[in-house]
């Protein structure tokens, strides 16, 4: 392990644990004053803004090798992305591109090329709001944890419904995410898509992010249904009972004119002093609403 002072005041010290029980012990000797940080976009965005306090301590996790594993198990058909995988990396991985298309699409979305080739899947992650999320929830998502034992593996969707209040997860340092390949049944065809909607194309915080997969049979009618939606400061989350409601119904017309009420009556979008949150939840149902019409033709 080595560690260097920056030279500047005031300014945190920097500690390079070559693996992850390293990287842990820093972090509980340290406590609230020790930070773990990768890429660093997240962090810096924090502190120029006024979000957060700059930390004594900065524990610097980019050389352990473990973090930077990517990988697909062919028997269980899972893929392993290690956490300091960055976007760049995630964007252009063949791998990831056959197996998990919408995370690819998502990683295109997502800043400005510059950010892209800092800015790791483990930080977008726990942001809470990053842009990839709502792709990654389609692929029933299990977070990796060192938490100083023999490691805890947790669903990405349960650690989001509590990550908010309960900051205990703030002491463990995140491995890796693991993917699991959805299975195609016989004579379906899968329809997915992603997208991401901002005020500019430019690198902007989105008003709404949007990820679908789905079954068609020969009759049309719907199966496996997965929707997630996020944006801004939302924390993304699958639309159950959208995915219950449409599941065997034919994807017509009726089906799709029922949903984007149910879009409307039942997501809950955070709004701001740019984007309010009536704008955001018809942007969400339009969304969702178009790419049901498109499974449909």
């Amino acid at each position: 392990m080595a560690a260097n002072a920056q030279g500047v005041a005031e300014a945190p010290f920097v500690w390079h644990p070559s693996n992850t029980a390293e990287a842990w012990q820093l972090k509980q000797t340290f406590g609230a004053e020790g930070v773990f940080t990768a890429g660093g976009t997240l962090l810096r965005t924090q502190w120029e803004s006024g979000l957060a306090a700059m930390p004594t301590h900065l524990i610097n996790v980019g050389a352990i090798e473990e973090l930077h594993r990517l990988g697909m198990d062919g028997e269980s058909q899972t893929g392993h992305i290690g956490t300091m995988i960055t976007l760049s990396e995630i964007r252009t991985s063949p791998l990831i591109h056959k197996n998990f298309p919408l995370l690819t699409e998502a990683a295109r979305n997502i800043a400005a090329p510059s950010i892209r080739n800092l800015a790791t899947i483990g930080g977008n992650v726990l942001s809470m709001v990053g842009d990839s999320i709502p792709a990654l929830l389609l692929y029933d998502p299990v977070l990796h944890w060192h938490d100083g034992s023999n490691g805890l593996e947790e669903p990405l969707s349960e650690w989001l419904s509590t990550a908010a209040v309960h900051a205990a997860w703030k002491e463990r340092l995140l491995i890796a995410v693991e993917l699991a390949k959805p299975t195609l049944d016989t004579n379906t065809k899968r329809f997915v898509a992603y997208h991401k909607v901002g005020r500019r194309d430019a690198f902007t915080p989105s008003v709404i992010t949007a990820a679908i997969s789905l079954q068609l049979d020969p009759d049309h009618r719907l199966s496996d249904v997965r929707i997630a939606l996020g944006g801004g400061q939302t924390i993304p989350s699958r639309l159950e009972a959208v995915e219950a409601f449409l599941t065997g119904k034919p994807a017509d017309k009726k089906a799709i004119t029922q949903v984007y009420g149910m879009i409307l009556e039942s997501f809950e979008p955070k709004g701001d002093a740019f984007v309010p949150v009536s704008y955001r939840k018809k942007a969400a149902a339009n969304l969702i609403a178009s790419e049901l019409w498109k499974a449909s033709r």
